[in-house]
């Protein structure tokens, strides 16, 4: 990939200049790291995140709240990943040529295991399985709209209102507030309620990012 080419599918991120993230990124090289099977962590993450949400209800509620917190920290440590294996491809030399195979699927895999695993958190609410699932599939749309813009041509669009870092921020938070909802009503009324907010959002981000495509197509 040229760095031109770079220059226009990679997110901007102001955490990618923090001190702390090129030291972790150096380090990962140094100890022989590789950004294709820091993608592959970051889906394993994923995984624990998605099981983590789709056991919790049938625990007690102090350990349904531990098990909550997992799946909060585990989505958090996805996007870490996300973070150091373009770190490690691109500041650090180590793209290859199977390197955007790694960065896109992975993402788009996790991405589905943990908004469908979160919809079965709350059982005691009959749309929230459903609600998880949807908002799965509204996440993939908006990552097949930015790479439609890709494929035709044009910068990615990587625009909000819930472009990745934004929807995983969300049920991170709505994860945390249930996990304190357990032990206070029983219930994890906050985690359908953040689905129900990623899946608005996502579908928002989707009409945006396609105006911006035809904008720029009906320019050329």
């Amino acid at each position: 990939m040229t760095p031109s080419a770079q220059s226009v599918s990679r997110r901007t991120l102001a955490t990618r200049d923090a001190r702390w993230a090129r030291t972790l990124a150096a380090c990962l090289a140094a100890w022989g790291v590789r950004p294709n099977s820091v993608s592959i962590a970051g889906s394993a993450f994923a995984c624990v995140s998605a099981t983590a949400f789709y056991i919790s209800a049938g625990f007690s509620p102090g350990a349904r709240a531990a098990i909550l917190l997992v799946a909060a920290a585990c989505i958090q440590l996805r996007l870490l990943c996300n973070l150091l294996d373009g770190m490690l491809a691109v500041e650090c030399g180590l793209k290859t040529p199977v390197g955007e195979i790694f960065n896109e699927l992975p993402d788009r895999v996790a991405d589905v295991m943990i908004l469908a695993g979160a919809g079965y958190a709350a059982p005691d609410i009959p749309v929230s399985a459903t609600l998880g699932w949807t908002a799965a599939v509204a996440a993939l749309f908006t990552a097949y709209v930015r790479v439609l813009g890709g494929a035709l041509g044009q910068k990615q669009q990587f625009i909000g209102p819930m472009a990745k870092q934004h929807r995983m921020f969300v049920l991170t938070v709505g994860t945390i507030v249930a996990a304190f909802q357990t032990l206070t009503s029983g219930t994890q009324r906050m985690v359908p309620v953040a689905l129900a907010v990623i899946l608005a959002g996502s579908a928002l981000t989707s009409v945006r990012r396609v105006h911006r495509i035809a904008v720029q197509a009906r320019a050329r």
